[in-house]
């Protein structure tokens, strides 16, 4: 009788043997994610499934309970290091030993016999089924043992008990440690199924695996059996099928192919010269492969890599999973044609964000932002649509990240979005060339900006203490309005554009006049009212206050808990460090490592942060040295601003245009410190909600309807206030959130995608640089050689004299690392992005938007950085 549904799991999960038939996906935890797939697609009218059983969980967890000293190792196993392959090669082979030593019951051995006899088969393949493998986050796909051609039953036993032993080899435990995954949460089934001997093999992707375009579906086809693809020993054909139709085809050379031995397991055997170049498909065999494909991508819900055999002219089915390294699509309203920047890669933070803080983004932005994948993109398509406002969006990206520009260029000359006569009503991306603004030149201007946002923060910090209950989600909602008043200031803009105009003009002019290459790079060194640079120079005072007392240092480098400050006062001059690092919080606490993100910890909910900058700075930098730099920064500028207007004298005409130069060099130097302004008041402002938020989170707590305050952190702002209303909260909504949340921090967002899930790529088109260098954009001049120190927290980096900072991103908070680097280079970034501007304040060389830097430059590595003409070279 056969099982369907969720309580088929139930009933079977004390059985050792299943028919194929008999399980599906409810049955999971019983057949693993191998098994409970190929019973799914047993299913499927149409489609052809090898017959075949499962040898179930419960006897692997029976196997791994009889095993000799097993709980000891996985103990062992729970404490190694992920990077400490010595140690795992060791103990894998420990536990395969445990495993492979312990007998095979007889029972469970008369089981799988019988099994065998229902089949009646000459010869068998045996696939392990873990019940994490093939799931939607993780597919685990080739990290487990698969056998082929295995003939005789005691064969097929001692290959069921080799996919046991299979679940620890060295390649399956890292992975299952970097996924987070835990060892004895995973179990192992075994799926026997009738040997197919095909013509050809080979794997479908339904969406294509290189550009994850979900129309575009990928054949990969070789001679005989899968493994002389699946091994690298030939190099399959590939046809790339759209809309029932082949729409790309490359055939490769194939002198081998691998087939079953009739001893039983495989051997290479020479592919005939005739057929050696010749397709093994047809485009109406990988036309009508893809049509399979699809229905199995219907079926389970998402695309699919798909293993296949072609034995008499029919294809066989023998694995499908999720692919599951596919960024998510957006959802949208219409089916046109889409295309979508990410916010991340704007915003140098290109980590996931929680629920509460992509609810926050999207209440206080106007722009068109859509959410995938826990990220957030801005839809540009009726820009891109517009011919006016397709130039003038190129533009903008050309300037700001060239990789997004070149990407929306390839978007656009392929037709993908229709092209319209109106041009768009999104909000227009602001850019002026005309360096005479409108704004007067005057420090005054800053200050009052400044001084009326300073006054607004202060307002809202006295009244929200006072707010509690729906009240209080209320008021945050209300005063979003309020930021979004002070962000969207017609004259804090202009104040901003001044800056970024003045730059712009002055680097075209005088490279045009001069030759002068990035000159505004120098003259924006120690501009004065830049928050973020100030940020990072009173750090290096708080050095200064903490480099005088030797045990407070000796106990800095000690810090593992952010309650430290408490135990400062007890030691010699404990009491004056600790008020100077208060003090630095008090101004810049509320910043943090991706702060564009509410639910981020701050530097003041976790000071222990910045200890590792605050020893950096005592280690590498001498006493006084942030107003040395300061004075120093500002002294620089001041002399280039001389040479250059000296220069330009000296030209033909050259009166008039130092008399054009000179005033754009003071509006640049007025202006260019408050382009960091606005986003710290956006941060100061997120800081205060998000204490207010926890406060009340914690009632909850107390009132028994959250298990923990950053609960809320996976709710979206009108779920919180349902929450806060009603005093009840879905335990299972957060628990689903914080595993998608989970699983979504190995994946990087596309600087652009399409609607249909394509992740286009752009490049640099610059042919200045050297062979094999490492290209990016230049955004603060200069060249310097030294160390390579490649970071992935801030908290980690800890940098000597001459080292140069590579990272993924940097945003405001890492300015107390970069005011002691030699040089900067980032896989994210533009001209103004914030790193970019502290960079060029502080007079670091750097280079942003390096595709893969952190995985292409080593840690210790030596490197040259040209800040000036945009790459990086890697030294012997």
């Amino acid at each position: 009788m056969r099982n369907t549904g969720s309580s088929a799991a139930r009933s079977l999960a004390s059985d050792s043997v299943l028919d194929l038939r008999d399980v599906d996906r409810s049955c999971t935890a019983v057949v693993g994610g191998k098994g409970a797939h190929l019973g799914e697609l047993a299913r499927l009218d149409g489609l052809h499934v090898p017959a075949g059983f499962c040898v179930t969980t419960g006897p692997f967890r029976r196997i791994m309970a009889e095993a000799p000293s097993m709980g000891g190792l996985l103990d062992r196993l729970d404490r190694v290091d992920p990077d400490d392959r010595d140690a795992i090669r060791a103990l894998s082979a420990e536990i395969r030993a445990a495993l492979e030593g312990t007998p095979f019951p007889d029972d469970l051995a008369t089981a799988v016999t019988r099994a065998l006899a229902r089949v009646d088969a000459p010869a068998f393949s045996v696939r392990s089924s873990a019940t994490a493998e093939d799931s939607d986050a993780a597919s685990f796909a080739g990290q487990h043992d698969t056998s082929l051609n295995v003939v005789g039953p005691h064969a097929v036993l001692d290959h069921v008990r080799r996919c046991w032993a299979s679940l620890f080899t060295d390649r399956a435990v890292v992975y299952r440690l970097r996924s987070g995954v835990d060892h004895r949460a995973v179990r192992m089934a075994v799926v026997v199924q009738e040997m197919v001997f095909p013509d050809a093999s080979g794997v479908l992707f339904t969406a294509d695996p290189v550009t994850s375009n979900r129309n575009v579906s990928a054949v990969e086809a070789g001679f005989g059996l899968g493994d002389g693809l699946v091994s690298g020993l030939v190099s399959p054909d590939v046809h790339a099928v759209r809309d029932g139709a082949v729409v790309g085809r490359t055939v490769a050379g194939k002198p081998l192919a691998v087939h079953a031995d009739p001893r039983g397991g495989t051997r290479q055997r020479p592919v005939e010269p005739e057929l050696q170049e010749r397709p093994v498909l047809t485009d109406e065999q990988a036309v009508r492969l893809v049509q399979l494909g699809r229905r199995i991508e219907a079926h389970f819900g998402t695309p699919q890599d798909i293993e296949w055999c072609l034995a008499d002219g029919t294809f066989q089915i023998v694995q499908s999973r999720p692919i599951t390294t596919l960024f998510p699509i957006p959802a949208a309203e219409d089916r046109d044609n889409r295309v979508y920047v990410s916010v991340g890669h704007a915003q140098m933070m290109t980590d996931p964000i929680k629920p509460l803080g992509r609810s926050f983004w999207l209440m206080t932005t106007p722009a068109p932002m859509v959410e995938a994948g826990a990220h957030l993109f801005v839809d540009v398509t009726r820009r891109l649509a517009g011919r006016a406002s397709r130039a003038e969006l190129l533009d903008v990206f050309d300037t700001s990240d060239p990789l997004i520009g070149d990407a929306l260029r390839t978007v656009a000359d392929r037709g993908f979005v229709a092209p319209v006569e109106d041009e768009s009503t999104d909000p227009p991306v602001p850019i002026s060339t005309d360096p005479a603004e409108p704004i007067e030149t005057d420090p005054a201007v800053v200050a009052e900006l400044v001084q009326r946002a300073e006054r607004s923060t202060a307002a809202l910090r006295r009244e929200i203490r006072a707010k509690s209950g729906t009240e209080l989600l209320d008021f945050i909602r209300d005063d979003i309005g309020e930021l979004q008043r002070l962000l969207l200031d017609p004259r804090s803009h202009q104040a901003v554009l001044a800056s970024m105009d003045a730059a712009s003009w002055l680097n075209e002019r005088l490279h045009a006049w001069l030759g002068e290459q990035n000159a505004a790079d120098v003259l924006t060194r120690s501009v004065p009212d830049n928050i973020t640079s100030e940020m990072g120079l009173a750090l290096l005072d708080v050095a200064d206050a903490i480099r005088p007392h030797p045990e407070v240092v000796a106990f800095l480098r000690d810090v593992a808990d952010d309650d430290f400050l408490d135990e400062l006062p007890d030691l010699p001059g404990g009491r004056a460090a600790r008020d100077a690092i208060r003090g630095w919080l008090d101004r810049y606490g509320m910043r943090c490592v991706g702060e564009i993100d509410i639910t981020r910890p701050r530097w003041n909910e976790q000071p222990a942060g910045i200890v590792p900058a605050i020893l950096g700075n005592i280690d590498n930098v001498e006493p006084g040295a942030g107003k040395r730099r300061f004075e120093q920064g500002r002294r620089e500028a001041r002399e280039k601003e001389q040479e250059l207007l000296r220069r330009l004298r000296a030209l033909p005409g050259g009166e008039a245009k130092a008399a054009e130069v000179k005033p754009v060099i003071d509006r640049l130097r007025t202006f260019a410190g408050y382009r960091e302004y606005p986003k710290f008041c956006m941060v100061n402002r997120f800081s205060l909600y998000k204490q207010a938020l926890l406060g009340e989170a914690g009632r909850l707590v107390r009132e028994g309807a959250l298990d923990g305050p950053e609960d809320v952190f996976f709710l979206a702002f009108p779920e919180l206030h349902d929450v806060v209303r009603t005093g009840r909260v879905d335990p299972e909504l957060i628990a689903r959130r914080r595993a998608a949340f989970e699983a979504q921090r190995v994946r990087t967002p596309p600087r652009v995608l399409t609607s249909e899930g394509e992740a286009v790529a752009g490049s640099y088109r610059r042919a200045q640089a050297p062979p094999d260098a490492l290209v990016g954009l230049p955004v603060s001049t200069g060249t310097v050689q030294g160390r390579a120190r490649v970071v992935g927290d801030m908290a980690e980096a800890e940098l000597e004299t001459g080292d140069i900072l590579v990272t993924a991103y940097t945003d405001p908070s890492w300015s107390p690392v970069l005011v002691t680097a030699a040089g900067l280079v980032t896989e994210v970034g533009g001209q103004m992005t914030h790193g970019s501007v502290i960079a060029r304040e502080y007079g670091v060389p750097a280079v942003v938007g390096v595709q893969h830097a952190t995985r292409l430059i080593r840690d210790g590595q030596r490197i040259r950085l040209d800040g000036t003409n945009g790459y990086v070279e890697l030294l012997p």
